[in-house]
């Protein structure tokens, strides 16, 4: 019955147009959620529980350096832009170290770097472990220049003592003052050089993993997501007049059951508008075990009311420079194509510069291999996109990078992989089928 509906739906092709306007592409600096960003080069960004360092007149995006091949620590990857949307890759700041807590077959996760204003060094700080995440550790490393070589100092300690956790983050108070945020609630004073622990001064009780922080009007918000592995859930976040607390569980932060629009927290970005401070909320949407190619990212406006804080919308794109919702302009062909045979494949010759995807993700679905092609059939590009979410959504699912005007041809193919993981106490997450489900394309 499944074949014989999808013979049906691929005998009819609807080409609707909905031209707004004569452009060809959305202006200003755009950020697309939940699809692959491409680099300067024409690689996809590969930075995953990230942060962003303001420095020299730019913008620095720290994050794991992903493999498909394994979960193991591959390096910690640099990028750089003057408009959050346009990034180019520097290189591999941190690689995989000989021994150690960053050495073979160890893990490597949420790197966070900071500019220490009593120094001028970037200090590095990171979880490593090994691949059972058995052995946790808070890694240091320093540079004196903010894309050089990073040098690992070791573990950081409180009391004599390496923090045997895992899920970690960092906030730079006003005053310069450094944070070392820890999963479950500990969260930890730096030393003026930023190298050691000064004190602990709070634990924040009902805390989850994945902490991030950020300060407006004088009010500190703690994000966190619960330990769902690489599962999303609904975020939630804690405020306090003072570091030191008491702090109080506020609740969600989007939706009930949007599961954060699909993501897990990993940072905050102050951003600023018009001269007021618009914290922008920094997410992973992680594709276990497909990571580098097919992991996303939800960078998204937070709005704040005292201690409300809330993103209220799911924004698919949206200009920077404005804080404001962008509409894509371009053609619209309606395709409807479902498939969850392996090596089944859709093939759709179009003209123009750029080229998206847009379908159903649920918790049936898995990965499509996705080629762009030039007339001449030559592959341009190549990568795995992930159709898969917990709860049923539509929408973009990929866009290519911009091409010379012409034509080429878009290939989606189902692969029969899917996300499937386990986390420590053995529970099966992810997807029960590999079902590609498109449905329109839209050509600028």
């Amino acid at each position: 019955m499944v074949g014989n509906f999808i013979s049906m739906i691929r005998l009819t092709l609807i080409i609707v147009f909905f031209i707004a306007g004569m452009t060809d592409c959305i202006a200003g600096n755009i950020i697309r959620n939940g699809v692959p960003w491409f680099d300067a080069d024409g690689n996809i960004v590969n930075a995953h529980g990230a942060c962003i360092v303001e420095d020299g007149g730019k913008y620095w995006l720290f994050g794991e350096y992903k493999s498909d091949e394994s979960n193991a620590f591959p390096g910690f990857g640099c990028y750089s832009s003057d408009n959050l949307v346009d990034w180019k890759f520097e290189r591999v700041v941190l690689p995989v170290q000989q021994n150690g807590i960053l050495g073979p077959e160890r893990v490597g996760e949420r790197v966070k770097v900071m500019r220490c204003p009593s120094t001028g060094e970037y200090i590095m700080l990171m979880h490593a472990d090994d691949m059972k995440y058995k052995d946790p550790n808070i890694g240091i490393a320093v540079c004196d220049r903010i894309d050089g070589d990073y040098e690992l100092l070791g573990t950081i300690e409180y009391e004599g003592q390496p923090i045997k956790r895992w899920d970690m983050g960092t906030f730079q108070d006003e005053d310069g003052t450094g944070y070392l945020l820890i999963h479950h609630g500990p969260i930890y004073r730096l030393s003026k050089d930023y190298r050691s622990i000064e004190a602990k001064v709070a634990d924040v009780k009902g805390m989850g993993e994945s902490p991030a922080m950020f300060k407006k009007d004088g009010i500190y918000y703690l994000l966190t997501s619960h330990t769902t592995s690489w599962e999303r859930n609904d975020n939630y976040y804690f405020t306090a007049s003072s570091i030191e607390g008491p702090w109080e569980n506020q609740g969600l932060f989007c939706p009930p059951g949007s599961l954060t629009y699909n993501s897990q927290c990993t940072f905050v970005l102050p951003l600023i508008n018009n001269g007021e401070m618009i914290p922008m909320y920094m997410g992973d949407r992680w594709s276990f075990p497909y990571q580098a190619s097919a992991a996303t990212y939800v960078w998204l406006p937070m709005q704040t009311d005292g201690t409300k804080l809330f993103i209220p919308e799911y924004w698919q794109a949206w200009d920077v420079d404005y804080i404001s919702k962008a509409e894509s302009k371009g053609v619209s062909i309606a395709h409807l194509w479902s498939s969850n045979t392996p090596g089944d494949k859709l093939s759709l010759p179009f003209n123009g510069q750029r080229i998206s995807i847009i379908g159903k993700s649920d918790n049936q679905s898995g990965y499509a291999e996705v080629r762009i092609k030039n007339k001449e059939g030559d592959v341009l590009h190549t990568s795995l996109v992930d159709f898969y979410s917990k709860t049923e959504d539509l929408g973009p699912r990929f866009v290519s990078k911009s091409y010379p005007e012409g034509d080429y041809i878009l290939e989606v193919e189902v692969t029969g992989k899917n996300p499937v993981w386990f986390n420590k106490k053995g529970d099966r997450f992810g997807s029960t089928d590999c079902f590609i489900n498109v449905s329109e394309f839209v050509v600028e």
